[in-house]
């Protein structure tokens, strides 16, 4: 492959792309939207970059994982049956993104992003007020965790973002919380589509491997600053960094 011509810089640039990634996605979602971008202007095609993607991705979502897990922020089996859905989810997305054309996607993603920025810049309370779920378990379990996980397997990035959301808007989770399983569940779609994308031979390894480093430093840091980071900090983060990957998309 051409990018191969000009691996000293390219692998250079996303070792420290992929670095910051995994901090921000750890903390407020939406690494996948710099990866990508940054995968592509490397000389990556589409599928190839969307595979190499998950593979880097993987690694910080593992990180966070093991560390929310390790520090008890979540219990095991609170998550355990939410991460196999997530994870079915996921699969079925990936398939079908091998034969679908996915410029609709170009129509959703901007509205969503927009649509979670507007909702933590505006419902400041929930940080501080436990509401009741909007939906029950059975729901969110069968419908909403699966279809998140059909999203990330199609095109992922904001995922963390989308099931932070979820858990407060519809399961009245306070927002550390509904981060923190977010990475679970995130990891389990990211490892759902990880294989496939390997099984059809999407996966760019000599880049991927590299940038699991920076996205492994990247976690550790994020997940250890998510521990003890102030909720209403969090939240300011999540919608600059909702705006950002707006205005980073239409550009």
């Amino acid at each position: 492959m051409e990018v191969i011509s000009f691996l000293p810089n390219a692998l250079l640039m996303l070792f420290f792309v992929a670095l910051f990634a995994g901090c921000l996605d750890t903390l407020a979602g939406g690494g996948g939207l710099i990866v990508l971008p940054a995968l592509i202007l490397a000389g990556v095609p589409p599928l190839q970059a969307l595979g190499t993607n998950k593979l880097q991705g993987t690694m910080g979502t593992a990180m966070a994982s093991f560390i929310m897990l390790r520090h008890r922020r979540v219990e095991w089996s609170s998550v355990k049956y939410l991460m196999l859905l997530a994870f079915l989810g996921a699969a079925c997305g990936s398939i079908a993104v091998q034969f679908i054309d996915t410029t609709f996607l170009n129509f959703i993603i901007p509205i969503v992003l927009l649509s979670i920025g507007i909702y933590f810049l505006l419902a400041g309370r929930i940080l501080n007020n436990i509401t009741p779920a909007r939906i029950s378990i059975s729901v969110y379990r069968l419908a909403i965790v699966p279809l998140l996980g059909v999203y990330d397997g199609l095109f992922g990035p904001g995922t963390g973002s989308f099931f932070a959301l979820s858990g407060v808007a519809l399961q009245g989770k306070k927002l550390l919380e509904a981060t923190a399983i977010a990475k679970t569940l995130n990891f389990s779609t990211n490892i759902a589509a990880l294989l496939v994308f390997i099984l059809a031979g999407k996966v760019i390894w000599t880049i991927g491997l590299v940038m699991m480093i920076g996205q492994a430093i990247g976690a550790w840091f994020g997940s250890h600053l998510l521990l003890s980071i102030n909720p209403q900090y969090l939240r300011i983060l999540i919608v600059l960094s909702c705006f950002a990957m707006l205005v980073k998309y239409f550009w």
